[in-house]
């Protein structure tokens, strides 16, 4: 059976590109095509559609918007087109908060995305979104908001390792900003995405919590009360000071691990590695195995509290699937639920 997809874009030479891409796999069929966010809504009345491409910037109705809309109206998997500048960025993780499954960066060459990469990861994705569910049930952070009042001067207690891929940004709104800022531990986060997104990701997640969230630097000490997302394309490796005790993140650019560069297995390994006692790892919605390694050896060396996302709330249920059929997962919980699981495994209120 086919995947119907409906190709949103005001350029008509990108909707041709994406259109030819797609109608190399025999398993995919373009149903329609819409030069602008209002087009594409009336065209939804009529064709049936599996899944959408959908461009930011656009006249008349712009991909926000227009995304907003489909997901109140007919819920359908959507997959971003975006350009590779900041604002650009930004749009993306907005349009992931949205609801989008996933998103492709254009490449400043339009030419190159007929390379055979970009085709594999287009098709891939679109196959991927079309098996994923759509879901509009999250937890507002509009009105937990708040001032970052908090003093972290908590000695480090804890650290807690957070692994997740495709769902994950919209995934992490649902978990960090219900975490109190005072909380004796700190983050350390991979989620899977190319340079330049995972610094607007930390942005717009500092935004919302009382966690003090950035995209992580080469050198940081890791402290209480913060939260570091490893910046795309670097591998984040962790040091331990014998002089002070002190953690240090390490930025390297060693060769991507199951395809991934962040990799969730280097983190939760090198994490490992430093010794520390008191990790809890957290795994959550991706497609693969990332993550599964390095949760087994922080089990078996560091005799860590291992928390998964349950099947219902992930968009892909990869990643913890496999650390669950590994028999290393002390407890499956729903998305909404994994802040509340952290807060008592540290015993605080």
């Amino acid at each position: 059976m086919s995947i119907n997809v409906l190709i949103i874009d005001d350029s008509a030479f990108m909707r041709k590109i994406i259109s030819d891409i797609l109608t190399t796999n025999d398993g995919i069929r373009v149903v329609g095509v819409a030069r602008n966010g209002k087009e594409a809504i009336e065209k939804l009345k009529s064709v049936h559609v599996d899944v959408i491409t959908l461009d930011v910037e656009m006249p008349i109705m712009d991909g926000l918007t227009c995304l907003a809309a489909i997901m109140k109206d007919t819920p359908v998997p959507v997959i971003m087109l975006s350009s590779l500048t900041s604002e650009g960025a930004d749009a993306t993780i907005r349009a992931l908060e949205l609801g989008a499954i996933d998103f492709i960066t254009k490449p400043k060459n339009l030419f190159s995305m007929q390379r055979s990469h970009l085709v594999d990861e287009i098709i891939e994705k679109v196959k991927i979104a079309s098996k994923t569910k759509v879901s509009t049930d999250i937890r507002s952070v509009a009105n937990i908001q708040k001032p970052k009042n908090v003093t972290h001067s908590h000695k480090l207690g804890k650290i807690v390792a957070i692994g997740t891929s495709t769902g994950g940004p919209r995934a992490l709104q649902q978990v960090l900003p219900f975490i109190p800022g005072d909380i004796p531990a700190a983050f350390v986060i991979v989620q899977h995405m190319p340079p330049g997104f995972t610094k607007s990701l930390a942005t717009r997640l500092d935004g919302m919590s009382e966690l003090t969230i950035k995209e992580a630097q080469d050198g940081d000490v890791i402290a209480a009360g913060c939260a570091y997302i490893a910046p795309g394309d670097f591998h984040m490796h962790f040091e331990k000071k014998k002089q002070k005790e002190d953690i240090v993140i390490k930025l390297t650019k060693e060769k991507p691990v199951l395809g991934h560069r962040p990799s969730v297995n280097v983190m939760m390994e090198s994490l490992s590695d430093t010794g520390f006692a008191n990790i809890i790892g957290v795994i959550m919605t991706g497609m693969g195995t990332d993550g599964c390694e390095g949760l087994k050896k922080l089990k078996q060396h560091n005799c860590s509290k291992i928390i998964a996302q349950d099947e219902h709330s992930c968009i892909v249920y990869g990643m913890p699937r496999a650390a669950v059929q590994q028999g290393i997962v002390d407890t499956v919980v729903p998305l909404q639920d994994i802040s509340k699981e952290v807060i008592k495994i540290m015993g605080v209120s």
